[in-house]
């Protein structure tokens, strides 16, 4: 993610609080496997946003299929989600702060449900043995709506004139449909939305089997899937106006688009992207996706977010490093993902060197000099005085800490194992990585194990101490 100077410093968060409950079900009994059958828990205990994710189980794929009508905001839609219980469970949540429910189903019988806040807390009629597969379908209606948090900015479900685009970190994609909403819990993807004939759709990953579908009504239906394991926030939908530009890169597909009134920024869009990619696979390994790409729409958030495979664009986001960064995000942050969100500087400081050396490698300033620059702050100013490891929830997208001294630290590791290490480490992290999720102890074993080297001290000093380190 890159973000701009926004003005959304007033804005509050949205607070969702009310319970629907359907008919009654019978309580969930344990009526099969062994042991007791209790709770999932709500929240899976990140410390920025505790209450995000869920235990006792562990999704699988996502289908998430939707009607959107941009003239009313109106969406109609059904996500089905399969996953495999972890512990026998009476009953288990979602994250969910979208549209009224219509109904929930669990292995295709109803189930009972209440909501508070973003919890959507559902009990099946019959307990879910730990180990087996299940099913659960939510079918709801409405307007959905973006939240609006006066420190992290606006995410979600995003109305845009003529029609929406969903960018959900970090806990968006609760807006617009029930998720195990946690970086670490990934899933792969099917996407089928249907919107008015004349606009376009987009999404993560491919055009699927079935492409596009229709017209019926005056509708068209899309689909898309995502085939590798995707974070929920990761997750996105454009629905527009737009020129689209289809090509390849290294033979994979290469789609991007634009909104037509943003032709004169962005109409380099598709062959940056193209350049970018071959750039980054030689540097951090394979590509990890099956196609790339990128959107731009006029969404008036002051960001360009990473959505897997194919980057979001807001106005004014249209520069090269730009497009450097977020792809650059494909690697580190989609693919090489998250377990907590105190180490979002792994994705942001990665990202943000990717411009560094790219600059160095096209003809700019060298990585040295731009880390000189920002190493001439004051030692006790205000660029020192939160830690990049753990800069708290309100500082997670500082852009000091974590995009600035994010860099920095990884230029720090560069000079104290040498470049012929450090590019074994990029291409051995993304690699060994691909697909999961991880800490900042996994990136300290790995450079200790490929430098032999103790490297306790130079982390301690840029990640953990509010203080400028010394060289």
């Amino acid at each position: 993610m890159l973000r701009r100077s926004s003005p959304l410093a007033g804005l509050v968060a949205a607070g969702l609080t009310f319970t629907i409950a359907p008919p009654a079900a019978p309580t969930a009994q344990a009526s099969t496997g062994s042991g007791a059958y209790t709770a999932g828990s709500a929240g899976l205990g990140d410390p920025y946003f505790p209450h995000a994710g869920n235990g006792g189980y562990d999704v699988g794929h996502y289908t998430i299929r939707l009607r959107f009508t941009p003239k009313t905001r109106h969406l109609s839609a059904t996500t089905t989600i399969t996953a495999t219980a972890t512990k026998n469970l009476s009953r288990f949540d979602l994250d969910f702060s979208g549209p009224t429910i219509g109904k929930v189903e669990v292995n295709g019988e109803r189930a009972s449900y209440t909501r508070k806040g973003q919890e959507l807390v559902v009990t099946p009629r019959h307990g879910l043995p730990s180990g087996k597969t299940f099913t659960v379908e939510v079918s709801y209606a409405g307007r959905p709506k973006a939240i609006k948090d006066k420190a992290l900015g606006v995410t979600g479900w995003i109305d845009t004139e003529d029609g929406a685009v969903v960018l959900a970190e970090p806990d968006g994609a609760r807006s617009w449909f029930p998720a195990n909403d946690n970086p670490r819990d990934k899933a792969t993807y099917t996407l089928e939305v249907t919107a008015p004939e004349g606009l376009t759709v987009l999404a993560n990953g491919e055009p699927g089997n079935s492409g596009v579908a229709g017209p019926r009504d005056g509708y068209r239906t899309s689909k898309w899937e995502m085939r590798h394991p995707m974070a929920s926030y990761l997750a996105m939908v454009a629905i527009g106006k737009f020129t689209v530009s289809r090509g390849t890169v290294d033979g994979m597909p290469n789609i991007t688009a634009y909104d037509p009134s943003l032709a004169k920024e962005f109409k380099r869009l598709h062959g940056t992207t193209a350049k970018a990619i071959r750039w980054e696979s030689e540097i951090f390994g394979d590509y990890p996706f099956s196609s790339t790409g990128g959107v731009a729409d006029r969404l008036g958030i002051y960001y360009a977010l990473e959505t897997q495979g194919r980057p979001v664009y807001d106005t004014g986001m249209s520069d090269e490093l730009t497009i450097v960064h977020e792809l650059a995000h494909q690697w580190f942050g989609d693919s090489v993902g998250l377990r907590s969100w105190k180490d979002i500087w792994l994705n942001e400081g990665f990202a943000s060197y990717a411009e560094w050396l790219y600059q160095e490698q096209h003809g700019g300033p060298s990585a040295d000099t731009t880390f000189a620059k920002h190493y001439k702050h004051k030692a006790g100013s205000a660029f020192w005085k939160l830690k990049t490891g753990d800069p708290g929830r309100t500082g997670m997208f500082d852009w000091n800490a974590i995009y600035v001294r994010g860099a920095m630290t990884v230029h720090a590791l560069r000079k104290k194992i040498g470049d012929e290490t450090f590019f074994t480490l990029l291409r051995t992290w993304t690699k060994e990585h691909r697909h999961s999720s991880v800490t900042t102890k996994d990136l300290i074993a790995l450079a200790e194990r490929l430098s032999g080297q103790d490297l306790d001290d130079l982390f301690d000093a840029w990640l953990y101490t509010a203080a400028k380190p010394k060289l």
